[in-house]
């Protein structure tokens, strides 16, 4: 029998482009058990080869989940509490409520969400509040890393 994660929550790249942000992240997953979802399409290969030359050779230690595209995804998790991470968001990472089970979503690097995303998902998107005038975002595996601890804190279990 699995164990229940300490945190219980799910990281969502929705077609995530570099592949060091991508295994800087699984890094996180494995560090708070948390579950790593892959929206396709990937801009780079998962075939071992292409990952141990992106140096995740943790890789194998990775809960990852592929989907092949966002509805993919929708059908086979059916997700109850999701928060978008987006610079368009109203709400500051540190004012959500976070819930065993949480689906904590992120758009592609250069990219962001695919643009229907913005209007579905209004009300759920939260930003990572930013008070430097010059920079226009921050590095998505650092994005992760904030939301997902801020997570963490708020459901660790001591």
């Amino acid at each position: 029998m699995k164990r229940k994660p300490a945190v219980d929550i799910n990281i969502v790249l929705v077609e995530p482009e570099i592949p060091h942000n991508t295994g800087a992240i699984g890094r996180i997953c494995v560090g708070l058990d948390a579950r790593l979802h892959l929206v396709q399409p990937l801009g780079f290969s998962l075939r071992e080869e292409a990952l141990r030359r992106s140096g995740l050779d943790y890789w194998q230690h990775v809960d990852v989940v592929v989907h092949t595209c966002w509805q993919a995804f929708l059908d086979a998790e059916k997700p109850g509490r999701m928060l978008f991470a987006s610079t368009k968001g109203t709400k500051d990472i540190f004012d959500c409520r976070f819930t065993r089970g949480s689906y904590l979503v992120f758009g592609s690097e250069h990219r962001g969400f695919p643009p229907e995303f913005y209007d579905t998902y209004k009300e759920l998107l939260f930003r990572i509040p930013m008070p430097g005038r010059n920079a226009r975002s921050i590095n998505l595996a650092n994005a992760v890393s904030i939301a997902a601890y801020e997570a963490f804190r708020q459901l660790r279990v001591l």
